[in-house]
């Protein structure tokens, strides 16, 4: 596993096999409320599991900076987890693909002002990592009796940078 990461814009492409990248960009899907909203629906696929429900909770988390040291990295086997940041402020979003039951190398990406995003179910991730207060996001979330959170400490942690020209 690397232990330096260089964050890359968030585009729909590059984190399709993590999940979805939540943002109202090009032509709405539909226009509704007499001409004056548009409508891009269905943009993110939610998995609550057979035994869970969809629930929306608030996270407010400290602002980090940029290098940041990732230590540790979980999942959530029984459900997806959307996160739509409450700011216009972009945040970073650390994901790596399931080796066999444990992380691989991650990918860190930059979100742009209005991204959000929603995790596939059993992606691993870093925590929440907002970038500027106030760090307040709108999270929906499976709810549920069984356990859902795995977390995976590395054995050397990685530093995740800007890229050479914005640092």
């Amino acid at each position: 596993m690397s232990h330096e990461i260089t964050t890359e814009p968030l585009t729909a492409a590059a984190f399709a096999p993590f999940g979805d990248v939540l943002e109202a960009e090009g032509a709405p899907d539909k226009i509704i409320n007499q001409g004056f909203c548009g409508r891009f629906h269905d943009r993110a696929a939610l998995d609550f599991g057979p035994d869970g429900r969809a629930g929306i909770s608030l996270f407010k988390a400290q602002a980090r900076a940029l290098p940041y040291r990732l230590e540790m990295l979980e999942r959530h086997p029984e459900g997806s987890q959307a996160f739509i940041p409450m700011s216009r402020d972009p945040f970073l979003v650390i994901v790596a693909p399931d080796k066999g039951g444990t992380p691989g190398a991650p990918r860190a990406f930059l979100t742009a002002p209005g991204q959000g995003i929603n995790l596939h179910r059993g992606t691993w991730h870093g925590v929440l990592t907002p970038l500027t207060p106030p760090g307040l996001f709108a999270v929906i979330d499976r709810i549920g009796d069984t356990a859902n959170l795995e977390e995976y400490w590395l054995k050397t942690a990685c530093m995740v940078k800007a890229p050479a020209d914005e640092a």
